[in-house]
C-alpha cells in the first residue's frame, strides 16, 4: 500500500489497470480537495506490476472522520484473493485513521458470478451494504467498438428518425466555451426544475465544467437552432471509457430532438478518441416503470445502451454503534438541506 502524490504517476497507474474510473482521476480528486475534502491516494503492487489503487476522499465534520471511494478501488475483482487483501487493508486504514466509516463504490457486476463473489466477500469482511449511495447504483452502457453505422442501426428507429429529424429541422451542435458556463447552468437549473430533482450551486457546477474542460477531458456540447441554445450536454473521457455526466434541454425546441442529436456527437467523438466504451450513467434502482429514472432509462436504452446493474456503495465502519446511529440521522438532515435547496431553485 503506498502512497502517490504526483499526477503524472497517478493517472498512468490508472490506466495500467483492466478498469478505471473519472472519479478516481487525479482531476476528480484535486477537484473535491478545493470543496472540504482531502484526497489520499494509494497503490498496492506485486512484482513491481501495479494491480491495485485507491483514490480515498477524507471529510472531516467536526470531531467526525468519513471516507469514500467514488467508483473504486480499482482492481481486477475476479482476483478473489487479490480482492480480500486491498479490502482487508482498507478497513485497518479505516480503523487507524479513526473513521467513522469508510465508503467504497467498486464498479463491479452484481448480476455475475464475480458479483455475487465479491458481495459474499464484502460481507465476510465486515463490510456492508450503505443505507446511501453516492452515485446511481446502476447505469446504462454503450459499445462503441462496432462500426459508426452498426452503432446509428441498432438504435430503436424513433431514435435513428429522431436524430436525422434534428438535422433536417436544422439543429447545429457546436462546442460550449469558458464564456458559455452560465448558459449551460442555466438550462441546468431549467431542466431541474422542471423535472423536480435538485441540483447544487451554480459555482460548483461552473467549477466542474471549467477544470475538466480547460484539461481537455470534457466535450461540452450546445445544441441551437437559429443561434438559439435548445439543449446541453457534457461528457467526460479518461482511459478507454467517456461518461455521460451533465445534460440538460429547454421548453422551447424541444419538439426539434435537440437531444437525440447530441448523444449522437457524443458517441462519434467518443469513438473518434479511442473509447471502447460509453456509460451513460444512471438507471433505475429496479426495471419498473414506476422508477423516477424510468424515463432517462428508456431514452438511453433507444441509443443501444445496456442496462448494467452494480453492487452499489459498500462501508466499512470501525465504530458500528455509531455508525448506526449516523446511518439513523443523516436521512432526515439531507431531507432538510435538499427542502432548503428546492425552495432556492423554485425561486431563482
Amino acid at each position: 500500500m503506498e502512497e502517490i502524490i504526483q499526477a503524472d504517476a497517478w493517472n498512468a497507474a490508472l490506466l495500467t489497470l483492466p478498469q478505471t474510473h473519472i472519479l478516481q482521476s487525479w482531476l476528480w480528486g484535486e477537484l473535491k480537495g478545493s470543496r472540504s475534502w482531502t484526497p489520499v491516494r494509494f497503490i498496492w503492487r506485486t512484482d513491481d506490476r501495479i494491480v491495485a489503487a485507491a483514490q480515498v476522499l477524507v471529510l472531516r465534520r467536526g470531531r467526525l472522520r468519513l471516507g469514500y471511494i467514488p467508483k473504486g478501488p480499482l482492481l481486477d475483482w475476479t482476483d478473489g484473493a487479490l480482492a480480500e487483501t486491498i479490502l482487508t487493508q482498507l478497513a485497518t486504514y479505516a480503523q487507524q485513521r479513526g473513521f467513522l466509516f469508510l465508503k467504497i463504490d467498486p464498479d463491479v457486476r452484481a448480476d455475475t458470478d464475480v458479483g455475487r463473489r465479491t458481495g459474499a466477500l464484502l460481507s465476510q469482511l465486515g463490510w456492508r451494504a450503505s443505507f446511501e449511495q453516492i452515485q446511481f447504483r446502476n447505469t446504462m452502457v454503450l459499445d462503441l467498438q462496432p462500426p459508426l453505422d452498426q452503432l446509428m442501426a441498432q438504435m430503436k428507429p424513433k431514435w435513428r428518425y429522431n436524430t436525422h429529424l434534428a438535422v433536417r429541422k436544422g439543429v447545429m451542435v457546436r462546442e460550449a466555451t469558458l464564456d458559455d458556463l452560465p448558459l449551460l447552468y442555466a438550462m441546468y437549473a431549467e431542466t431541474a426544475a422542471r423535472d423536480s430533482f435538485v441540483i447544487r450551486e451554480e459555482a460548483y457546477y461552473l467549477d466542474v465544467w471549467q477544470r475538466f474542460m480547460q484539461a481537455g477531458v470534457a466535450w461540452s456540447l450546445i445544441a441551437e437552432f437559429n443561434d438559439i441554445p435548445l439543449a446541453m450536454a457534457i461528457a467526460f473521457h479518461f482511459g478507454m471509457c467517456a461518461w455521460y455526466m451533465y445534460g440538460a434541454s429547454r421548453d422551447v425546441g424541444r419538439g426539434f430532438m435537440p437531444n437525440h442529436l447530441l448523444q449522437w456527437h457524443i458517441i462519434r467523438r467518443a469513438r473518434d478518441a479511442g473509447c471502447t466504451v460509453y456509460d451513460l450513467w444512471g438507471a433505475p434502482e429496479t426495471l419498473d416503470i414506476a422508477d423516477p429514472l424510468w424515463g432517462l432509462y428508456c431514452f438511453k436504452q433507444g441509443f443501444g445502451a445496456t442496462f448494467v446493474p452494480h453492487l452499489g456503495a459498500y462501508d466499512y465502519a470501525p465504530r458500528p454503534w455509531l455508525y448506526c446511529l449516523y446511518a439513523l440521522l443523516r436521512p432526515r438532515a439531507v431531507a432538510m438541506a435538499h427542502h432548503y435547496h428546492w425552495v432556492r431553485v423554485r425561486h431563482t
